[in-house]
């Protein structure tokens, strides 16, 4: 007998998340020792010590369910960003908290605008709830454009999100650019600044998007421990946004949404100001390292405010992403962004980031 079951339509819309592939996959696929991750943006330094430390100390009260309203680390987040704790959510990462967002304030045949290409987690909640993504293409050099953002705002429009430095480009949104998008933006629209990335910015022009929620404004900073801190492996995020948002986003959210482990490395984590520092110093380093082969090889990169360089392969790129794979050097192949002659490039260590540019060399010297 045939399966009657019939899921939801939207499902239609919906294709899932395509997570970089795992060095065990790769080792095992190719029978390889050497394999060099620079596809998801972790911190190739490791996670805090601190954060690690204090995992490591909870480990015996499992048997305990964990704090529901994650008291400590809201603790933590308000006393380090100068915020109120009635102004923050923790989340199971931020792609939790977009999930949420989606949940609380889309109605079917709601509008969600992105700037395109962006993170593919906005799409995925909007369409869960049968609303309809609105992409507006970046200029050229994947630059911002506030006026045609603005102008794709409908009375269907919900939810903006905006993310700076974005994920795929490492482009950034100026805090004039910002300010400016604040005031056009009709109140019954949140706007959501996705500064996952924020650590790593560097332009003096750039902002972060807290100062506008400890000004009450109508928009959601959405932060993460996975990139900077290092701690991916234990999935917590965070939004800050001004007690109203956050009031409505609790009703959709579990009870034990965040494990105690998490809770307890993030809380450590946030305050260790040297792991934070040394991570910045290393991906400014490795940066440079990575825009100078990128010169010598001649290829086109878009210069970034992040932990990630989008660079132009051309034509060939697929089958160059793939000569790499198979000398154990993982990257992001641009296509699922509409990017076919792209990749995105996690930035590594030192050794990590040499061992991608004598593997790309000898690929592109050979052809």
């Amino acid at each position: 007998m045939s399966n009657q079951i019939k899921p939801r339509t939207v499902l239609k819309n919906i294709e899932p998340y395509t997570p970089g592939k795992p060095i065990w996959e790769l080792q095992q696929e190719l029978n390889l020792d050497k394999v060099v991750k620079l596809a998801s943006n972790e911190n190739p330094f490791g996670p805090s010590l601190k954060g690690v430390e204090a995992i490591s100390s909870g480990l015996a009260e499992l048997n305990r369910y964990p704090d529901a309203d994650t008291v400590a680390l809201k603790g933590a987040i308000a006393s380090s960003l100068d915020v109120k704790e009635e102004q923050i959510i923790v989340t199971n990462g931020a792609d939790e908290l977009i999930t949420l967002l989606s949940e609380a304030f889309l109605d079917e045949g709601d509008e969600i605008i992105v700037p395109s290409p962006s993170f593919s987690e906005y799409d995925f909640g909007a369409h869960i709830m049968g609303a309809t993504v609105v992409p507006v293409p970046f200029e050229d050099g994947f630059q911002f454009n506030v006026q045609k953002i603005v102008d794709a705002i409908t009375e269907r429009t919900k939810l903006l999100y905006l993310c700076s430095p974005n994920n795929p480009t490492g482009t950034y949104l100026s805090k004039a650019e910002l300010e400016q998008l604040l005031q056009a933006v009709p109140t019954n629209v949140l706007v959501v600044f996705d500064g996952a990335y924020s650590h790593y910015a560097t332009a003096d022009d750039y902002t972060d998007g807290i100062e506008y929620v400890r000004a009450d404004q109508p928009i959601l900073v959405l932060q993460t421990f996975s990139k900077i801190y290092g701690l991916a492996g234990v999935r917590v995020g965070f939004g800050i946004a001004p007690k109203s948002i956050i009031q409505s986003i609790l009703k959709v959210k579990e009870p034990f949404n965040v494990n105690s482990l998490a809770q307890a490395g993030a809380t450590a984590a946030i305050k260790d100001e040297e792991h934070v520092r040394k991570s910045r110093e290393g991906n400014a380093a490795g940066r440079e390292q990575l825009y100078q082969a990128f010169q010598n090889l001649n290829l086109e990169y878009i210069k970034t405010e992040s932990n990630f360089i989008l660079v132009k392969f051309g034509p060939d790129a697929a089958n160059i992403y793939n000569e790499l794979l198979a000398k154990g050097v993982i990257l992001r192949y641009g296509k699922t962004w509409g990017l076919p002659e792209h990749v995105r490039v996690s930035i590594g260590t030192v050794e990590e980031n040499l061992y991608f540019i004598e593997s790309l060399t000898s690929i592109l010297v050979n052809e």
